[in-house]
Formats: structure tokens, C-alpha cells, sequence
């Protein structure tokens, strides 16, 4: 991780699911982070080489990725940020309705946030155990969500802050899109 640009912690870019989708308006949108987290479904290893172009990529692997592909991708990753432990996995449930996987890395790794991605909703809230859940919804086109997201943020000494929803427009691309 390299030092901040800022004068506080650092300014994380949080995305998830875009399905092999990277357009301009997702790397002007993480440009000035520190640190980009993708909470799987990469779609392709080009979108993580796009992502470091801007900033150093913690990626997990999610279902709609082979693990022929993306061998160097893990199924979790567990870092620690500012004070911060941090659980990142694609597919988690939802707070109070967590699958068996999740909780049993819940329960091992005593994380203060849990990162996912997967339902293409994006949801923060805190959970009945205090764990701050972060769902930045889907960046891609591919799914069922109305509009594409990310969230930034930042963490310094155990806070954070500054946190704001990207809205990247509507799903489904234009024919020129597709080329």
C-alpha cells in the first residue's frame, strides 16, 4: 500500500461485479484513491491490470470467475487498514442472514468490516455485532441493478469518514459500448 496523497489514512475505492466491464467513468471515478478493493466477479484479469493503473488492487474471486483464470485471485483476503480488520469476500448473505462460509470467517477473523459484493445492491449498515457491512452494489452491465455504483472512503486511526456513493449510470451499454 503506498502513502496517502492526503493528509489523513487513506482513501479507499471500493467496487465490486463488473463482469469483465472496465469504462473510463470507473477509473475517473477511483482516480486519487490509495487503495481499490474489488469484491469480485473481476470478469477478466485486464480489469485488475486497469484497476492498478490507478491504485494497488486487493481483489477477491467471486462465481462468475474460473479459478483456471484467476489462480492468483483468493476466495478472501483479510488485511488490516488504519486500525481497521478487514473481511473481504464475494458472496457473504446479508446482515443477520450470513452463509455458513461467511460466518465461519466472521468467527475466525473477528473482522470491523465485512466487505462483499455479489447481490448487486449496494448496502452499509452496521450489523447486530457491530461489523460494518460494505456492499458497493455492481459497476459492470451485467445483472439486474438499475444503476452502476461504487463507494469511496476514507480510514484513519481506527475512523472512517468522507464515505460517498458513485453512481456511474444506468446498466446496459450502448452499441458503440460494445466494440
Amino acid at each position: 500500500m503506498r502513502v496517502s496523497r492526503y493528509n489523513f489514512g487513506v482513501r479507499i475505492g471500493l467496487l465490486s461485479d463488473t463482469h469483465g466491464f472496465m469504462g473510463a467513468d470507473i477509473l475517473e471515478a477511483l482516480a486519487g484513491v490509495d487503495e481499490i478493493w474489488h469484491a469480485g466477479d473481476l470478469g477478466s484479469l485486464e480489469i485488475v491490470a486497469d484497476l492498478e493503473k490507478v491504485a494497488p488492487v486487493v481483489a477477491v474471486i467471486g462465481n462468475v470467475d474460473s479459478h483456471a483464470t484467476f489462480s492468483s485471485v483468493p476466495e478472501e483476503q483479510v488485511l488490516t487498514r488504519e486500525g481497521f480488520k478487514v473481511l473481504i469476500r464475494h458472496i457473504v448473505g446479508t446482515p443477520g442472514r450470513y452463509d455458513a462460509n461467511a460466518r465461519a470467517s466472521i468467527a475466525a477473523e473477528k473482522p470491523d468490516i465485512l466487505v462483499c459484493g455479489h447481490s448487486h445492491i449496494l448496502r452499509i449498515e452496521r450489523d447486530a455485532q457491530g461489523i460494518l457491512y460494505m456492499n458497493p452494489g455492481a459497476a459492470g452491465h451485467h445483472g439486474t441493478h438499475q444503476k452502476r455504483t461504487l463507494v469511496r472512503f476514507n480510514l484513519e486511526k481506527k475512523k472512517i469518514f468522507g464515505a460517498e456513493v458513485v453512481e456511474l449510470g444506468a446498466r446496459g451499454r450502448k452499441k458503440s459500448e460494445r466494440t
